[in-house]
């Protein structure tokens, strides 16, 4: 018998690695702080650093740099999980928290476009990868950590609080701004107030490296470093042979891809869905969420004591499930609680554009430069997707100018080829306002009334997709862990968590409003998180084994 097979089966944890369990949690906080106050703060930087290409395409890009640091974290989780399996698991992200808040720090110092131009998206691209990779590396060092110092039987319920630190993370992030912003003017917040919150970063940067520095290598590692059992080439080992990479695959289409986009809908498309399509004022967005999370923060603890009981597996697989079903008359009572005046609007006088579909561009341009305004049906569309109007679309025949009817109200687009220069640019603004006097005339709110906005019903409702995401992501770090042998779990784990979260997750808000600007209806980005969500609960359910039981000391 090894003396892997020799150790306890049942490790019981002390009251001294309790607190070794929690520090490590706070630590974790800080990170997903940092990470998150950039998805926050998006329409402010999207005015800062893209301010030189059209509204809609600047905030899409803005997103884009968000996602950028989702698409290196798998790579992050290849290199850092390679030295956590080798090296250790402490030292490993006491690294990647280093990264992860130097990066922070200089996005508070970052000249916008109009100082330093193009360099300007560039450096702030390179930080936001430099914090994806360190991220990359920190989820799995952290979650194999907690879950190498609890007992067997407790394994879910321990792992939990190092699934609460996103939420956490997220939720300081939005503390700290709304404070900003009650000390600021609006105007001095949208200036240069939106940086402070990536300035005090470096405060929460020492006091966390301080905590990291005090706590002791897994005892696992370390049993295997002192028996000479660690991993020499542990990406060869996680990848290169098929039993462990059938298990990563499974990992990532049957459980972590569909977490990913439950988490990233629940809590950050809310809350862009809320601001950005409902016109719900960023403060009063912030707090809605906030306050969403405090109600739901709680259960990441209850599914993970409970996937201790009945399994990882029913859990994750029902929270899918329900999502799939729900998001799309989650998101209408959303409109209809948050923004009474624009669901009004949409059912009294749907608005419709009429045109040639050779005439209508795809609404997101990756150059950057195109203004949408060549083409009477790319004028049209471009100020309803400005404006967050929901339209559907009709064909005209070939060579047709485009109209909008808003109810019974026709509005003709401009024939835009006809004109040029300033004649173009009165064209196009006196049918701007036009079609904006018709809309106001039906009803259509430029702005969503505070005093009209029903907060227990859209606390309710944000509340429960927090509990949706809870659901999915609280036995998740328990399940991952479970999966994996010990000398290779750090690479094994953080490659398929990192896909799944970085790349179907993290591309979530880009991907869905660039649906919805492209074919008019506001809530058609959730087809993106509901098709995926079906997709890992049919896999899930049929091919992913349970692990709840399983000794992880091997």
């Amino acid at each position: 018998m090894s003396d892997a097979a020799a150790a306890p089966k049942h490790h019981k944890a002390t009251s001294n690695e309790k607190l070794v369990i929690g520090a490590s949690s706070l630590g974790t906080v800080f990170e997903w702080y940092d990470f998150y106050l950039y998805g926050s703060l998006a329409t402010y930087i999207a005015a800062h650093f893209f301010s030189g290409v059209n509204e809609t395409t600047a905030f899409i890009f803005a997103l884009a740099a968000f996602a950028a640091g989702f698409f290196v974290r798998p790579f992050g989780a290849l290199v850092f999980g390679r030295i956590g399996d080798i090296v250790g698991r402490k030292n490993t992200f006491l690294v990647t928290m280093a990264i992860m808040g130097l990066s922070t720090f200089v996005v508070g110092l970052l000249p916008g476009y109009n100082e330093i131009g193009v360099a300007a998206p560039i450096i702030l691209i390179l930080m936001r990868l430099l914090q994806g990779l360190a991220l990359g590396g920190e989820y799995g060092g952290a979650a194999t950590y907690v879950a190498e110092h609890a007992p067997n039987e407790k394994r879910g319920l321990y792992t939990s609080w190092i699934q609460t630190t996103a939420t956490l993370g997220l939720f300081l992030s939005l503390l700290v701004i709304m404070a900003t912003r009650l000390m600021l003017s609006p105007d001095d917040f949208a200036e240069w107030g939106w940086r402070i919150p990536f300035l005090l970063s470096i405060l929460l940067l020492a006091v966390s490296l301080w905590i990291r520095m005090q706590l002791n290598e897994s005892p696992v590692f370390q049993r295997m470093k002192e028996e000479g059992a660690t991993s020499k080439a542990p990406l060869a080992e996680a990848f290169g042979r098929w039993p462990n990479a059938r298990l990563v695959i499974l990992a990532l289409f049957g459980a972590v891809a569909g977490q990913a986009v439950v988490w990233y809908t629940g809590q950050f498309y809310a809350l862009f869905f809320l601001e950005r399509t409902l016109k719900v004022d960023g403060f009063t967005a912030n707090t809605l969420i906030a306050i969403a999370l405090v109600i739901g923060t709680p259960f990441f603890v209850v599914f993970g004591w409970l996937s201790d009981k009945i399994g990882r597996k029913p859990i994750i697989m029902t929270g899918c499930a329900l999502a799939a079903l729900t998001y799309f008359p989650l998101f209408t009572m959303l409109t209809e609680a948050a923004n009474p005046a624009l669901a009004a609007a949409q059912r009294a006088a749907p608005v419709v554009v009429y045109a040639d579909p050779g005439d209508c561009s795809f609404q997101f341009d990756p150059v950057g430069r195109n203004r949408f305004d060549s083409q009477s049906c790319d004028v049209a569309r471009a100020f309803l997707s400005r404006a967050s109007v929901s339209y559907t679309n009709a064909s005209l025949p070939e060579g047709s100018v485009a109209a909008v009817h808003v109810g019974d109200t026709i509005i003709g687009a401009p024939d835009v080829a006809s004109f040029s220069g300033q004649a173009r640019s009165d064209a196009i603004g006196a049918f701007q306002n036009e079609l904006r006097a018709a809309l106001d005339a039906v009803g259509y709110p430029t702005a969503a009334a505070p005093d009209a906005i029903d907060t227990p019903l859209v606390v309710a409702i944000l509340a429960l997709l927090v509990i949706y995401v809870t659901m999915v992501y609280g036995p998740i770090a328990a399940m991952l862990v479970e999966l994996f042998p010990s000398r290779i779990r750090y690479t094994s784990m953080s490659l398929p968590y990192h896909i799944g979260n970085g790349w179907f997750g993290g591309f979530l808000p880009t991907t869905a409003f660039a649906i919805v600007a492209a074919t008019g209806n506001i809530y058609n980005g959730l087809w993106y998180p509901v098709l995926i969500a079906a997709a890992t609960l049919f896999i899930g359910l049929f091919f992913l084994p349970e692990t709840s039981k399983r000794d992880i000391d091997q």
